[in-house]
């Protein structure tokens, strides 16, 4: 199953937006048997970033709040989970409020915002979300004012600028129209490179998969990100990333690195682009290391790697094994 991926996706791409505003802690763990928070968000007022840019996105984290975004249409009991999480990190909050003696009001306890591609009448009913259009663009749900909840959801939303930010976490061609405009948007905008980076780490994950072929929506997806990816990879080879990497490799030739060569040099510059697309500048880093890998196929083992660590502490280790004398 893909869901997974889609949800990591979500989770890395909101969270890859909001830390100009303020602190994402995603996952969040809670001391319970409830599973963990997809993201916790903690607004800052300097950061010197406008938070109009986030449009609706913005709106919805102006104040200290969970955010739980589902794949698919969200079921009730998903719905409960989530106001369990909700539940307990206000207590947690009111609790720490109270033993500082500063008294808290309803409006500054953690909110929850629950964004979904698309939600059954039945489902919204029974949790008696309605719409507010006198407050809120039409696709946004309120629960109980007390309750601080709400439900986003995404193909209800109109498509305008302020909306783009939760229409690119869409499904089909809601995400499609959502991509068109990302694209379009000025170069200077702050937020595009992030959601860009982000997308072409999906669209590389879904490569990865094997059982593509019986979903359609996610082989649309990889079609359509296409284009991106390789700006990407023209853009690195503008920024010298290639350069890097073939000086490495020549290295590697001065120690009687002879057979392999262009392959090794492919090897390197796609490690290189990986490298920035899932750790950022932090990753490129490791490239001094990596490049005194003398063997294609080690070169190799540390690309695939990629697609699965999750720490840059766990592909220095992987480096280190590979450049120690077996």
């Amino acid at each position: 199953m893909t869901r997974f991926i889609h949800d990591q996706f979500a989770k890395d791409y909101l969270g890859g937006l909001l830390e100009l505003y303020g602190e994402v802690t995603s996952p969040l763990e809670l001391a319970s048997e409830v599973r963990q928070i997809d993201i916790w968000f903690v607004p800052s007022n300097s950061t010197g970033v406008d938070r109009a840019n986030l449009g609706l996105l913005g709106r919805l984290t102006q104040n200290s709040c969970l955010l739980e975004p589902f794949s698919s249409a969200v079921k009730t009991d998903e719905i409960c989970n989530c106001l369990l999480k909700l539940l307990l990190v206000r207590n947690n909050v009111q609790r720490a409020a109270d033993r500082n003696k500063q008294p808290i009001s309803k409006g500054e306890l953690p909110q929850l915002w629950i964004l979904t591609p698309t939600a059954s009448k039945a489902v919204l009913e029974g949790v008696k979300a309605e719409q507010d259009l006198t407050h809120w663009l039409p696709g946004v749900y309120l629960m109980g004012k007390d309750l601080g909840t709400g439900i986003v959801v995404i193909h209800q939303l109109p498509r305008q600028p302020e909306t783009l930010w939760l229409r690119l976490l869409g499904k089909g061609k809601v995400r499609e129209r959502a991509i068109a405009e990302l694209e379009a948007l000025p170069e200077d905008n702050p937020l595009q490179n992030r959601a860009l980076e982000s997308l072409r780490s999906l669209k590389a994950i879904l490569e990865a998969r094997r059982d593509l072929s019986q979903n359609e929506d996610d082989r649309r997806l990889i079609v359509r990100l296409s284009p991106i990816y390789l700006s990407q990879l023209a853009e690195a080879k503008q920024e010298g990333i290639q350069e890097g990497m073939q000086q490495g490799i020549q290295e590697g030739m001065q120690q009687g690195i002879q057979e392999g060569m262009q392959e090794g040099i492919l090897s390197g510059i796609e490690i290189a682009l990986a490298l920035q697309l899932k750790f950022g500048n932090p990753g490129l880093e490791l490239l001094p290391a990596i490049s005194q890998l003398a063997d294609v196929g080690r070169l190799q083992a540390i690309q695939q790697a990629l697609l699965t660590v999750t720490t840059i502490s766990e592909l220095r280790q992987l480096i280190e094994e590979s450049t120690s004398p077996e």
